[in-house]
Order: C-alpha cells, then structure tokens, then sequence
C-alpha cells in the first residue's frame, strides 16, 4: 500500500446535510471534481458549485423511486478499482470507469424515523441499500480511497488534504475505514433489532449491538481498567441524554450509579408529588417522598447520611434553589433532574467538582426496553424489569390486613425494593426508607444490616428509638423461611410485603400471624444481580 493518495474525484450523497456546502467548497477549491445525487447535488448547484450528476456518470436516471441510482460499475467499480492493479486499470480504461478517490455518505435516518413512530411500510422505505453498499466498498478499497460517514470527520478530511497537497495519508484512510464499517454495522444492528420487534421475534438467532461513542473515560470502574461510554442510540431520558452543566467529566462509576439513580426516581412521577433517590455504589442509600422537594432530599439523605457523602441525587421534579442549598451542604458527585432553575444552577456554580445534569423528562418506567450482561463468550439479554403491581394485585395473607397507612408505605418500600441488590431488604416509613439492606449472600444478613443501618440513623438524626420500629419491610424475593421475617418483627416492623412463593409459606405466614404481622404477597419478585 502507498502512503499519501491524492484526491482528484469525490462522490457526495448524504442524508444529513450538516456541514456540506462549506466541505464542497473547500474540496472544489482543491480542484476536486464532485460528483452528487438527488438533493445534495442540487444543494450544492444553490451554492455556484458545478457538480456532475452520477445519472451521467452511469447513464442511467434515477429510478424505482429513488431505490436505484448508484448500484453501477462506472460508481463501484471507481470505489473498488485497485490503482496499482493492472487488470483493475486495464478494466477501468475499457469500460469508461473513471477513480472515485473520496466518499462523503451518510444514511437514510432510519432510527429517526423509528422513533418517531412510523409504520413499518415507511421504516422499510427509510433503509439504505446504494449508501451502505458504496460505504463497504470505499473501505474495503482504503488503500487509495477515503470515505467519511461523520460530519466530525470533515474538518479533519481538510485539514489533511491542506497539510498534504491534496493527499491523505495511509493512517488516514484506515481510521476512516473503520469508523465506516462501524457505522453500517450500526445502522444494521438498528435495522435488525426493530425488525425483530416489528415481527414478535423475541429471541432472534443472531442479535447484534452497537453503539456510538459519548466519551472517552479515564478509566474503568478502577484506575488499571481502560473505559468508553457508547450511547445506543435511544430517546431514553437519563444519563445518556442529559445536559451536563458544570462539573468534570463522568466518570465510568459515576455514570453507572446516575443511570441507577434516575431510573429509580423515575418510578415517581411528578404529579404524585416530589421524590428523591440517594445512590451509591449503584445502591440506593435513602428513597423518600417529601411535600417539596427539599423535604423529599433531606428526609432521604436522613435515612443513611454517612453513605450520602459523596453520592448521587436524583430527583423527580425540577431543582430549585432551597433544594440546591441543602444539597450543597454536603459533597455529591452528581445530582441529575429533569431541570433546574436559574437559582438552583448559580447555588451549585460555586461547587466545582459537583456535576449538575438535566434530563427535560423522566424515564418511564413501564417501557420495554432490553439489557444486556456480558459473559465469557456470550451475551445475556433480557427485558427490563418494569413489573409493576398496585393494591388490586395483593393478596393479603395473614389474619390481620394492613391499614391503609401501612399499605401506601408497602407499595413504596417494594417499588424501592426493586432497585436494590439482591437480596433486599427495604424498611419504610411514612414515605422514606428507614434502612436498606443490599447484596447479601442470605436475606437473613441483609434484614441485618436493614435493621442496624435503621438503628445508625436513630443515633445520626437524634430519634429516641430506632424508625424500623412502626415501619414497613419490603422483601425483593421470597423469605425461604422464617427468620428472616422474625428479624424484621424483632427490629420492630408491622407489615410485610413479599413475592411469596416458599415452600414454606405456610410456615412464614403463621411466624407473621404469632408476630401480629401483617403481610401481603405481590407473586411477582425482583432480583436484581
């Protein structure tokens, strides 16, 4: 392969016109000829740029409604013609085919048009067949051709054409292949995963996934371990979409327990009142509703103030200034919200190292969307966990039924529940957790450690008596046997909400019904590894 290859003929076709009359200037001042279809050429005929259609390149008009245009010898056979190729040159002179050295194409908005709700006639209609094809065989052939694909990469392009007479380098055109391929393997895994959606094919033989990068991280979840963050491609409000403010960059962790957090605090909506999570270590360390916001905050930091330090804050409702204020009392790592107010910012602008994010909506919690666990050598893909219940799907199954109070603090502590490490234990009380107990090998150890991180916050925030007593326990899956229901009674909880489904239940109920418990069953249960 040669090093430097000039740039004598480029081919435009893009769908995102970003950025292309300014790139085609530059290149026609060069002295490149451009060749264009459909509204690019005209686009670029609106500025004073001469451009040669590919019809009379190829002799033959567009047609088919568009479907086929560039799908010709005289387009690929300038695309894949090896320069240094006898044959290949020999052919090329025979047949009319002149080089193409330079590919500028971006696709058809097919995720676009998906989210935006289309049919699937339309979404069939908005997958490229001629821009992925010319893609693949400009980069197969990037011993002498550049493709771009990304508006980022014009500048780059022209800046080392400037810097090289006219020529780009090896090195060049390799980095350009790959991100070529990358983007058709892209945009066929977006084309696949929707069409396995459109036709009810749940577990397709092959899936693929890919993303785009959002930012390099300086390293993993520990300083040896080299990191990205890729976004997907979704709508999704949350980490991946939100406005960052101030603050240094994210960090892998901190990107990790955002996401944690405001899909936790996206199981409140708004209209129901102001709820905030605390997260740490991808753990929530105090969940709690509040008649404004700043009540929410303080009665969840209340709950564990000493994991709170250095945490993440999510919150339900728009950030105002008293909330930012209390926030500011101590060190967070990251507080994201649907939005902030202008008083809420300049609080937090004094607070450098605190990353304020905004997200314009929450997440909703009851939309199916896939995840995946990289294992050795395979892949597990499952749906999000959006189970829901309400109080029509209990059963209530000891002798005393829970009062109305203690219902509303069930249906809390299990939404909470569902968010926290298994096995999870959840105490809550009048709307807040009271202690949490995440990631123990045995339930028993997790109504433990719920139990004395109950009993820390009595002492943190000055209480007579520990707030498990009175309180709620939510259990994520089932109590295998009583114990771990007794020590949640002994630590003083009144009521119980679990998935039930032991085969010892009938011996949890009647420990529950001895305790004065009351307990209901979901028949649904959480884990969450």
């Amino acid at each position: 392969m040669t090093d430097l290859h000039p740039v004598r003929r480029a081919l435009i076709s893009v769908s995102d016109k970003t950025g292309l009359v300014d790139l085609a200037k530059e290149l026609a001042g060069m002295g490149v000829t451009l060749l264009s279809t459909g509204g690019s050429a005209g686009m670029l005929r609106d500025a004073g740029l001469t451009v040669t259609d590919v019809a009379d390149v190829t002799g033959f008009p567009e047609m088919m409604d568009g479907r086929v245009k560039t799908l010709h010898p005289k387009v690929h056979g300038g695309l894949l013609a090896l320069r240094d190729n006898d044959g290949h040159v020999k052919a090329m002179t025979d047949h009319g085919i002149d080089p193409i050295d330079l590919l500028i194409v971006n696709l058809y908005p097919f995720e676009e048009t998906v989210a935006k709700g289309a049919d699937y006639d339309t979404c069939i209609e908005n997958i490229d067949i001629g821009g992925p094809a010319m893609i693949r065989a400009a980069a197969k052939n990037h011993a002498f051709v550049n493709v771009v694909v990304d508006v980022e990469d014009y500048g780059p392009l022209i800046d080392e054409l400037k810097a090289n007479n006219g020529q780009t380098t090896l090195a060049t055109r390799k980095r350009l292949a790959q991100v070529a391929y990358a983007h058709t393997g892209a945009y066929d895994a977006a084309v696949s995963t929707w069409m396995a959606q459109a036709i009810g094919e749940d577990t397709p033989r092959r899936r693929v996934f890919a993303g785009t990068l959002a930012q390099g991280l300086r390293y993993g979840e520990n300083p040896h371990q080299s990191a990205a963050f890729y976004r997907d491609g979704s709508a999704r409000p949350g980490v991946s979409t939100a406005q960052q403010h101030q603050g240094k960059e994210l960090s892998y962790n901190n990107i990790n327990d955002t996401d944690a957090a405001f899909e936790l605090v996206s199981e409140f909506l708004p209209a129901n009142g102001p709820a905030c999570a605390i997260i740490k270590h991808a753990n929530p360390c105090g969940v709690a509703r509040g008649g404004s916001l700043r009540e929410a905050y303080l009665r969840a930091f209340d709950c564990d103030r000493t994991s709170a330090f250095g945490g993440i804050i999510a919150l339900n409702q728009m950030l105002d200034g008293e909330t930012a204020e209390e926030i500011a009392q101590i060190f967070t790592e990251v507080v994201i919200a649907p939005g902030a107010d202008d008083a809420a910012k300049e609080i937090f602008a004094k607070k450098k190292n605190l990353r304020l994010l905004t997200t314009d909506a929450l997440a909703d919690p009851k939309t199916a969307i896939l995840t995946y666990r990289q294992v050795a050598g395979g892949m597990l893909v499952q749906d999000r966990d959006n189970g829901r219940i309400d109080m029509d799907d209990l059963k209530v199954v000891t002798k005393r039924a829970p009062s109305e109070k203690e219902m509303a603090d069930l249906l809390f502590a299990w939404t909470v529940a569902k968010h926290v490490k298994s096995n999870a234990i959840v105490y809550a009380k009048d709307g807040a957790t009271v202690g949490i107990g995440a990631g123990q090998m045995s339930r028993v150890d997790s109504s433990t450690i719920a139990a004395l991180k109950a009993q820390r916050m009595a002492e943190e925030t000055g209480l007579g008596e520990t707030p498990a007593r009175g309180s709620v326990v939510a259990s994520d899956a089932f109590f295998p046997f009583a114990d771990g229901l007794l020590a949640a009674a002994n630590a003083g909880a009144t009521a119980v909400i679990q998935p039930g489904g032991s085969m010892r239940d009938d011996e949890v109920i009647k420990a529950a019904d001895e305790a004065g418990l009351a307990m209901v069953l979901t028949g649904m249960r959480h884990f969450r590894h």
